[in-house]
């Protein structure tokens, strides 16, 4: 190898690192490639607990009323909420492939009718398990009466890589989604509808199923490992380059002894 194909040379004491161009510009990639993934771990992490020191505050609050017109979403964003009207299951959906305690099953969506006006709120009543037959939908019984409940108010969950459309097109009311999308759900059902979903409290009546909702903070761990991951893969990286390209200069002079 001619020294023009060395893309760096340093020398400490009496040793020498000397890389070639193309091992250099590959460490030169992952290195800051690892690191942000680390770095953005850590972010995750961080936004995680911000996110339940907030909602751990609004909890702490009186729960607010949920009154006869659409609210800004700034205005019921985790909020313990209270709302009476009654449920109208002929739009209920089922969002597939929740998982609880290892079983399979649905997200129970149900919009509910304020009391006394034409706006809806979706409320996520809890869980049901699947069948062993998925062509054959569970079988969910609900109130038919005037109810009041309270629950938090909350965004719907957004599947970090989406594969397909929140639901299967077609002509009929569409049951089984995938996810949950509150401006298409708002387009297909032609009502106004609250910009959120309502969590039902896990002691709130009004038909609720298996209701186990998960902390925000929760995975802040898993966030602090990943990162610990990426930092160790860039310090393995750092230090494979070192040791694979630094030698110790044997042709060093030694200062004469007086």
């Amino acid at each position: 190898m001619s020294k023009s194909d060395f893309a760096i040379r340093l020398r400490l004491g009496s040793f020498r690192l000397q890389a070639g161009l193309w091992p250099t510009l590959a460490t030169a990639i992952l290195l800051p490639v690892l690191m942000g993934l680390g770095f953005w771990q850590l972010q995750r992490a961080e936004f995680k607990r911000t996110l339940q020191a907030e909602y751990d505050r609004y909890q702490n609050m009186p729960p607010q009323r949920m009154l006869a017109r659409v609210d800004a979403l700034e205005t019921l964003h985790y909020r313990h909420i209270v709302v009476r009207g009654r449920y109208e299951p002929e739009r209920q959906i089922l969002i597939d492939n929740r998982v609880v305690q290892g079983r399979v099953g649905y997200y129970v969506i149900t919009p509910l009718r304020i009391y006394d006006s034409t706006v809806r709120v979706l409320v996520n009543r809890g869980w049901v398990a699947a069948g062993p037959d998925r062509s054959q939908l569970p079988v969910i019984e609900t109130p038919t009466e005037t109810v009041e409940l309270t629950g938090v108010a909350s965004l719907p969950s957004r599947p970090g890589l989406r594969l397909g459309n929140a639901h299967a097109p077609g002509t009929e009311w569409p049951v089984v989604w995938q996810y949950l999308e509150l401006k298409e759900y708002e387009r297909l059902a032609a009502f106004p509808l609250q910009p959120v979903v309502l969590l039902m409290d896990p002691d709130s009546p009004g038909g609720g199923l298996v209701r186990h909702w998960t902390r925000l903070d929760a995975g802040i761990q898993t966030h602090q490992g990943y990162a610990l991951t990426w930092f160790s893969l860039a310090f393995a990286l750092a230090a494979i380059y070192i040791l694979l390209n630094t030698r110790k200069d044997r042709h060093v002079h030694q200062p004469p002894e007086s």
